[in-house]
């Protein structure tokens, strides 16, 4: 253990000698106006000609580097109050793609444009707005330099006002962004300023500076300097209070006590207090989450527990300071555990009610970023669930250009009144992280070291421990991998599917990039995987062989081959109706998977995945298949599904899995939308609907109605049933 942890030292100290200096940013210079804008969409007024003009965009996509087709125009201003932004997009004609009405539409495969703000300069952070030739808003946030598709939310919602118009041959748009509503430093003189546009009409993506396509169009590292005429700055006092009232009618068939239906109904409420320019309080009081949509449903092979997304605004706003340590299967805080319990009686999942919570998040300077949040939950004696006190702290320091070293602590205390003999009556972990970006992001690497605390006297390693570096030029990009988990390390707020490991991956995979009118690049892949356990004895080895090619007209086309080994340390079940599959058992299996995903930009559009090979003992056949057909801009149909048939040999038995999730979104304004979300799963026995309302009546203020019904897949009987209503209002002070 020690001796890999000297390794890691090691390479990070040849990795900070390798960083690689970008080119300086461009500046913008930008001069306050006293003029009120008149938000028409139009860049008519003669401020907008005054300072603040980009006007040099680069294609990313299709050939990175070059001038675009239909050249992008920014322009930029401030009052005391307020920042304005103005967009100016040339086109070939007023032909475009707006797939719906819904806020915080995804990007891809319609006409957009996104800005992107880094108010601390700190290439790590940034806030976000976006637009559509109809006016269609989203905004939100992307932290860790922005260089992974996970750092991208629009959880993050906020006042401010837009407006777009559509002109001969071009469309443009105005945006109205209160100071009062933004962190940043006060008296700040410059920010960062990035934006990324996709063109529809000539499949073009293009990027306000020169970014390489091996780094993401997101990326931070490649942004402009937005600099003021004079230093600007706002009161720290802002503060936002948004209460909410629900209630509903359930009825649970399958609950022996309840024969009849169920009233239910819920206060509480949410506040934002800005404590100064740059750190953000944020209160909950009762939280509920019963708009929240159900999670997409998966079928399940895997010996360890599969990952769900967290869903709720309250824990989605800043994750990224909790849940950023460590890597997606050694995290150790995950805030799904929180609120979310297990019936000790009968080993199901249950809700365990959130009572208060408080966050404190934001950024001190320049260089500090801080986060601290606590939550209470309610006890529930009848189901041996104690009352739980969560904690999570975190401190980040920016080092060098893009790097940062953080520390967190988490921790559960158990504050029962009764005796319970399943939970420790605390949890906790401290660790600290490592997280290195050379400033062009040539170089990315991290190195983190965790340790678990329980009341009880643990015999194995409570360590948790990895390394990770990248190196990504034009042509290749090579990457090690290497993570330990100690036998008993617990972070029971975390999630850790595994431990008793040792593992190593390595990977690497060249990009060629040809001149010609079909491909836009391809290349092979190779990444290899080794686990052991703490005696060295191997238990997992994996050797995957891919290729990957993106045609020019936006289509994909990937192909993987993979060969595993397994040794069971522990008896696997496969399927719940299948005998068990013993450990100590070898096991030598592979599969063949294609991939192909067509032009998002088409009314209807589809990705197909066939795999074949061996799973274990059995032959595998499975194929998946998501399939969307629009029609803009008032919604889409879409349809999730996936097919697998597992051949056995007696006494086993060959069992079909289907998974089918249709999904029809409708959006009949800019303010009601309504879906509606259907999911048919054999392999957990269970068909679910899920309807939601919304009304969006005011800036981030809303009326939901949600209806969920659940049933046997055999038979169709019903299992339980909701109607809920949730009304809630921002009020600003």
């Amino acid at each position: 253990m020690y001796n890999t942890i000297r390794l890691t030292l090691s390479c990070l100290l040849l990795l900070s000698t390798c960083i690689v200096l970008a080119q300086t940013a461009e500046q913008i210079h930008v001069k306050k106006t006293q003029v009120d804008i008149q938000l028409d969409g139009i860049i008519d007024e003669d401020f907008w000609f005054e300072s603040g003009i980009s006007k040099d965009f680069f294609q990313y996509f299709p050939d990175n580097g070059k001038a675009p087709t239909y050249p992008t125009e920014l322009y930029f201003s401030f009052t005391e109050e307020n920042l304005y932004v103005g967009i100016k997009c040339h086109s070939r004609d007023d032909d475009y793609i707006v797939p719906s009405l819904r806020r915080d539409y995804q990007a891809g495969g319609s006409d957009n444009i996104t800005i992107m703000f880094d108010t601390f300069n700190d290439g790590a952070n940034c806030i976000f707005f976006g637009t559509n030739p109809e006016g269609i808003v989203r905004e939100g946030t992307i932290s860790n330099g922005g260089t992974e598709g996970s750092d991208f939310s629009t959880a993050w919602d906020n006042k401010w006002k837009s407006k777009s118009y559509k002109g001969e041959k071009f469309w443009s748009s105005e945006f109205v962004i209160p100071f009062s509503s933004l962190r940043f430093k006060a008296d700040s003189k410059k920010w960062r300023v990035g934006a990324y546009r996709f063109d529809s009409q000539t499949n073009e993506i293009s990027t306000i500076m020169d970014v390489p396509n091996n780094q993401g169009i997101t990326n931070l590292a490649f942004m402009k300097d937005l600099v003021w005429e004079e230093p600007i700055s706002k009161s720290s006092r802002n503060i936002s209070i948004i209460p909410f009232i629900s209630g509903g009618l359930v009825r649970d068939f399958e609950d022996p006590n309840q024969d009849d239906i169920q009233s239910t109904g819920s206060i509480g409420g949410d506040a934002k207090i800005a404590v100064t320019t740059g750190l953000n309080l944020d209160l909950t009081v009762n939280p509920d989450f019963s708009q929240v949509e159900v999670d997409r449903q998966v079928t399940d092979l895997d010996r360890f527990e599969i990952f769900l997304p967290e869903r709720r605004q309250f824990f989605i706003e800043n994750a990224d300071l909790f849940n950023s340590f460590g890597n997606s299967r050694i995290n150790p805080f995950f805030s799904r555990r929180i609120g979310i319990a297990t019936d000790t009686t009968e080993g199901t999942r249950i809700e365990n009610p959130l009572l208060v919570g408080a966050r404190l998040s934001g950024k001190i300077n320049n260089d500090w970023r801080v986060g601290l949040l606590n939550i209470q939950t309610a006890e529930d004696e009848q189901n041996d669930l104690p009352s739980f006190n969560y904690t999570a702290a975190a401190v980040q320091r920016k080092l060098f250009a893009n790097s940062s070293v953080g520390l967190i602590f988490v921790n559960r205390d158990n504050l029962t009144d009764f005796e319970s003999e399943t939970f420790d009556d605390y949890n906790r972990v401290i660790g600290l992280d490592y997280n290195i970006a050379s400033k062009d992001n040539t170089w990315n690497g991290k190195a983190f070291l965790h340790r678990s605390f329980t009341p009880e006297e643990k015999t194995e390693a409570e360590f948790a421990h990895g390394l990770e570096i990248n190196y990504t030029n034009d042509l290749i990009q090579v990457g090690w991998n290497h993570q330990y988990v100690g036998g008993d390390y617990d972070a029971q707020i975390g999630f850790v599917p595994r431990t008793n490991f040792y593992r190593i991956n390595p990977d690497v995979r060249v990009n060629f990039q040809p001149s010609n009118d079909v491909i836009n690049q391809h290349g092979p892949g190779f990444e290899y995987s080794l686990f052991t356990n703490n005696d060295f004895t191997r238990t997992d080895e994996r050797y995957d062989l891919t290729y990957q090619v993106q045609f020019q007209n936006n289509t994909r086309l990937n192909f993987r081959y993979q060969n595993t080994y397994t040794l069971l340390t522990d008896d696997f079940e496969i399927l719940s109706d299948q005998p068990l599959l013993l450990a100590g058992t070898e096991f030598n299996y592979y599969e063949v998977r294609f991939q192909y995903r067509s032009d998002r930009r088409k009314p209807f559009s589809y990705s197909i995945n066939p795999i074949f090979g061996t799973f274990f003992n059995a032959d595998l056949f499975r194929l998946n298949l998501d399939a969307t057909y629009r029609f803009q801009p008032f919604g889409s149909i879409a349809l999730q599904a996936n097919y697998s048939r597992l051949s056995l040999e007696a006494p086993f038995k060959t069992t079909n899995i289907i998974l089918i999730g249709p999904r029809i979104d409708v959006t009949l304004s800019k303010k009601i939308f309504i879906t509606t979300f259907f999911q048919f799963n054999n392999q957990i026995d269970n068909f679910n609907i899920n309807a939601r309302f919304q009304w969006r009546f005011a800036p981030v203020s809303d009326f939901f109605i949600v209806y969920t019904d659940n049933y046997n897949t055999d038979g169709f009987t019903s299992r339980n049933k909701a109607l809920i209503a949730k009304f809630s209002y921002w009020f600003s002070l």
